[in-house]
């Protein structure tokens, strides 16, 4: 069964001489450079493993992950790009758990991942020739995700940083000897080409069934999985069209620091789920007669979250309701992402001294290389 041009999880089967990649990875708090680094790693080969670590092992290694075990296997799974996934592999990276998966190789970012005693988790598998390089995506990290939670502000969807967001992007990404260059923040920005990269670009076919959903999904998390994987399952032969509200109408309904994701990311967050065939950016808060007749849409769906009027007072889904194609949706996933800003502020200073020792290892490290490349370079001389 094919999803909007991409086989459903595990429905591919392996072709005999087909090249397979391995990456492994936390996942936690997926995002679109997550999704980024998958995409370029399925190009390598034709059959993609994600493996994905347990929280025991994050705990050790890092400090505690965000989101459990099973959130972070279903978050993967839902990326359009993976193949196959495997629950609870090792931190370090091993030619044994290639072979065990019959993988020609392992992909990962041009950061570095280090232990808890800060050696390269990948070290073996470089050395044997069976590692490959991805771009990193610029613009984004969890490290700033987290910082941009822990302030009520909105001052990151602005190229203007306030001193406080200075001063929380310090505390959670800045050893006191400098910036490592793989752990920090930087701004975000979209290209025409990324949204290719990330689109299907897939029409819908005759005999499908066009369902449209809207909303922030901002920080796109495991509801919203849970929510659009029923909504996919509603028709047999399903196209689901997402209208992603823009950052003022967001903030205008959710207030606070909300949307925490810009609507630049929240387009490339959404288009790597497997269960969305389209976005529409910067979709209206009501949904017109308009929108309706355009993508020809045969069923509108909300979660069981609370519809806010519209500016004017008016009931967003008024005109769908009056064509009997509106449904609620029970994802029976209550978490939204007011809960995510809970869990960080919970844990406030845990992720801050997690996210400075990670920084600090990556640095001693990078040092290191640099003085080795110093060193060649004088004996070059």
């Amino acid at each position: 069964m094919m999803r909007n041009g991409y086989p459903e999880l595990g429905d591919k089967e392996p072709v005999r001489g087909q090249v397979r990649v391995w990456c492994d990875g936390c996942y936690d708090m997926v995002h679109y450079g997550h999704s980024n680094q998958l995409r370029q790693a399925r190009a390598m080969g034709g059959y993609l493993i994600v493996g994905v670590h347990t929280d025991e092992e994050i705990s050790q290694h890092k400090g505690p992950p965000v989101f459990t075990q099973e959130e972070r296997y279903k978050m993967v799974k839902a990326i359009k790009w993976v193949d196959e996934i495997v629950p609870g592999a090792p931190y370090v990276t091993t030619l044994e758990t290639l072979d065990k998966y019959n993988c020609d190789f392992c992909v990962h970012g041009n950061d570095i991942t280090l232990t808890v005693d800060g050696k390269d988790t990948y070290e073996e598998v470089k050395n044997a020739g069976r590692y490959r390089e991805c771009q990193r995506t610029q613009g984004v990290s969890t490290t700033d995700l987290v910082g941009r939670m822990l302030l009520m502000t909105k001052a990151h969807h602005s190229i203007e940083v306030t001193l406080d967001y200075q001063k929380h992007q310090d505390n959670l990404s800045k050893d006191a000897r400098g910036h490592s260059p793989w752990t920090g923040v930087s701004q975000f920005l979209q290209t025409s080409q990324k949204i290719m990269q990330f689109a299907s670009g897939k029409e819908p076919s005759p005999g499908d069934t066009i369902i449209y959903v809207a909303g922030a999904f901002d920080l796109f998390h495991i509801g919203h999985i849970d929510f659009l994987e029923k909504v996919y399952s509603l028709a047999e032969k399903p196209y689901v069209i997402v209208g992603l509200h823009f950052d003022q109408e967001v903030n205008h309904y959710k207030r606070k620091n909300y949307p925490i994701m810009n609507i630049h990311e929240r387009t490339l967050s959404v288009l790597a789920c497997r269960y969305v065939a389209e976005v529409v950016i910067g979709a209206p808060y009501s949904v017109s007669a308009d929108l309706l007749d355009h993508f020809k849409v045969d069923i509108v769906c909300h979660g069981k979250t609370d519809v806010l009027p519209d500016r004017d007072g008016s009931d967003p889904y008024a005109e769908p309701k009056r064509r009997a194609i509106f449904r609620v949706v029970d994802s029976g996933n209550s978490l939204t992402t007011d809960d995510i800003v809970q869990r960080i502020i919970k844990n406030r200073l845990e992720y801050e001294a997690r996210n400075q020792k990670k920084e600090a290892k990556e640095l001693a490290v990078f040092e290191a290389q640099q003085r080795r490349e110093q060193l060649i370079n004088g004996h070059k001389d």
